[in-house]
């Protein structure tokens, strides 16, 4: 294996064991567990809020408005496409929602957690040769579905974990650059 590859596997198992764990304020990490229900009006703008006011107090404001978005696409992903597991469903009961951040000086991770087992799905569209999309490869695409796609192009990892007793977690990560890094210090 050449040395970039090396480096690179290396990084990629270094994000993975530190996403595992809390950050430990000693070292400079973060943590914070939002509780939301899906059935509020101000569901999406509360995450949204708590997101950039979580970044900025933790010297990553510079990444404010892409996880934002992020966490805005998963939060509306959970309010409008989430049914609770049956095992997990009360009646009359709102759907809830924990979004976590784990901040390291590398790494941004953000967690959008619900009650639906359900693996998330990137849509598929038409196939089209590329050539012939153009400038609208938009046009191609399901009219729902476009969130998980937005949040691909915006994070370094996206993935899924199920809970043991029902319910799932969508991860994203996010690595942060030298002057993120330089900010938080």
């Amino acid at each position: 294996m050449d040395a970039g590859k090396l480096k690179y596997v290396s990084s990629e198992l270094d994000a993975f064991a530190h996403w595992f764990v809390a950050p430990d304020p000693s070292s400079d990490g973060h943590f914070l567990t939002l509780t939301l229900f899906a059935e509020f009006n101000d569901t999406a703008r509360v995450a949204r809020n708590m997101t950039a006011v979580f970044l900025r107090s933790v010297g990553a404001g510079d990444l404010a408005d892409d996880a934002c978005l992020v966490v805005s696409e998963l939060v509306g992903n959970v309010v409008n496409h989430a049914v609770p597991d049956r095992r997990r469903a009360l009646p009359g009961s709102c759907r809830r929602i924990d979004v976590t951040f784990k901040k390291y000086p590398k790494w941004l991770f953000i967690g959008v957690s619900d009650e639906d087992s359900t693996p998330p799905l990137l849509p598929v569209g038409e196939a089209f040769a590329p050539g012939l999309m153009g400038e609208l490869s938009e046009a191609v695409l399901p009219d729902s579905g476009r969130g998980l796609f937005i949040v691909q192009r915006l994070v370094t990892a996206l993935w899924w974990t199920e809970h043991e007793r029902g319910g799932k977690t969508v991860w994203s990560r996010f690595d942060l650059d030298e002057s993120t890094v330089a900010q938080s210090v």
